[in-house]
C-alpha cells in the first residue's frame, strides 16, 4: 500500500453574478427585472379580447346617444303659431335652410281649401318676387257682407337677388282674415333649393303619433275673446308683441341649440372611439 492518502477534491465555488458581472451590468440587469415584475400582466384569451374590445365599444356608445339625444334641425313652420278664431292676423312662414352646400331659392305656399281665407296679403320681402294665385271657390265665402266667389289658393315667393343661405333663415309675412272657426289651419309648403333639390314640407301631423318627417306648417286656431270681434288683428299683435318676440327669440335659439349640440355630440363620439382605438391598440402591445 501507499504511504499516501488520496485527499478528496473540494468542489469550487461558481462565482456570485455581482462578482461574475461588472458593478454596471448587475445594476442594468436589476433595473431591468424590476420593469418587467412592475408592468401590468396582459389578459390572455376570450378576457383579453374582451378587455380590449370595451374602450372602442364604450367610444361608439357615447357618440351614438349624444347624437340621437340631440334634437331635430327646424323646418318650415308658421311664426307664431296660434291666432283667435274669426278675426286677422300677421303670420310669418319661417324657412331655415337645412343644406351646407345649397341655398333656398323659392318657396311655394298652399292655402287651404276646405277653410278658404276670405283676404291673405303677403308682405314684400326684399330680394324676393311674390306671385299670388287665386282659384274659383265650389261654395261663395261672405265677409262683412259680400259674397266672394274666388280666393288666394297659393302664394310663391321667388328669389329675385336674395336667397337663403346655409346656416341662416328668412321669414315672409302674410295678413290673413278673417280667420274661420276651425281648431287649425294646415299650409302645405314646397322648398326648393338651388341645386333643383324641393323639400315637400306637406305631411299632416297626427295627435299621439310623432312627427312626420316633413311635417306641414300648422297655425293653430283658439275661440275669439270676450269681445266677440276676434282680436286677432293689428291691435292684438300690438299688444302681445313682447310675447311673439319672446317665442320667436326662443325659437332662434332652439335652432342654434340643435345645431350646436348635434357638433358636439359628433365631436364626443368621434374622441370616444379614437380613445378606445388606441387603449385597445396599448393592451394589445
Amino acid at each position: 500500500m501507499s504511504e499516501y492518502t488520496a485527499v478528496p477534491s473540494q468542489p469550487t465555488a461558481a462565482p456570485s453574478p455581482s462578482a461574475a458581472e461588472p458593478p454596471r451590468t448587475a445594476a442594468r440587469t436589476a433595473a431591468r427585472t424590476a420593469a418587467r415584475a412592475a408592468e401590468p400582466t396582459a389578459p390572455s384569451g376570450r378576457r383579453g379580447r374582451l378587455a380590449r374590445r370595451l374602450p372602442v365599444v364604450g367610444g361608439l356608445a357615447a357618440g351614438s346617444v349624444l347624437l340621437l339625444a340631440v334634437p331635430a334641425f327646424a323646418h318650415v313652420s308658421v311664426q307664431p303659431g296660434q291666432a283667435e278664431q274669426g278675426g286677422y292676423a300677421t303670420i310669418n312662414f319661417k324657412v331655415p335652410n337645412e343644406r351646407d352646400n345649397a341655398s333656398t331659392v323659392k318657396l311655394e305656399v298652399t292655402l287651404p281649401t276646405d277653410h278658404p281665407l276670405a283676404s291673405a296679403m303677403p308682405q314684400p320681402v326684399p330680394g324676393w318676387k311674390i306671385d299670388v294665385t287665386k282659384s274659383k271657390l265650389d261654395k261663395p265665402l261672405e265677409t262683412h257682407g259680400k259674397k266672394l266667389t274666388e280666393a288666394v289658393s297659393k302664394i310663391t315667393w321667388t328669389a329675385d337677388g336674395g336667397k337663403i343661405e346655409p346656416g341662416q333663415f328668412q321669414q315672409f309675412p302674410v295678413s290673413v282674415g278673417q280667420l274661420p272657426k276651425t281648431d287649425q289651419l294646415v299650409f302645405k309648403a314646397l322648398q326648393t333649393y338651388d341645386n333643383n333639390e324641393v323639400v315637400r314640407w306637406i305631411e299632416p301631423a297626427k295627435e299621439g303619433a310623432p312627427e312626420p318627417d316633413n311635417p306641414a306648417p300648422v297655425l293653430k286656431l283658439t275661440p275669439a275673446s270676450g269681445d266677440g270681434h276676434g282680436s286677432g288683428g293689428a291691435g292684438a299683435k300690438n299688444a302681445g308683441g313682447d310675447a311673439d318676440d319672446t317665442r320667436q327669440a326662443a325659437a332662434d335659439g332652439s335652432d342654434t341649440t340643435a345645431r350646436v349640440l348635434g357638433g358636439v355630440g359628433i365631436a364626443v363620439g368621434v374622441i370616444g372611439v379614437a380613445f378606445g382605438v388606441l387603449a385597445g391598440r396599448r393592451r394589445g402591445a
